[in-house]
């Protein structure tokens, strides 16, 4: 399934092209929350939830105590490119 272009709110991705992009990005889904998403970085993991109204992260496990259990939260108006730059590059 081939994504968007990069600019491309949020919202008007579809569930499944939203799943394969978290795949892509190396997530690995929660079997029994099924709306949540997992990522284990080299320095940091985050759980990703794909609730209502926002996508919203928690990461932990960081080189950085002060950023533990940090979270945050992302309306799905903005686009794949700015989430993906917030998340992904990590706390």
């Amino acid at each position: 399934m081939s994504l968007p272009k990069a600019d491309t709110p949020l919202y008007n991705h579809t569930l499944p092209t939203i799943e394969d992009w978290l795949r892509d990005q190396g997530c690995d889904r929660d079997r029994d929350n099924l709306h949540c998403w997992y990522l284990d970085h080299s320095s940091w993991k985050a759980e990703i939830c794909l609730e209502t109204e926002e996508l919203t992260v928690r990461y932990f496990d960081t080189a950085d105590t002060s950023q533990n259990n940090l979270s945050r939260s992302f309306k799905y108006s903005l686009s794949r490119e700015d989430i993906e730059e917030a998340v992904f590059s990590g706390p």
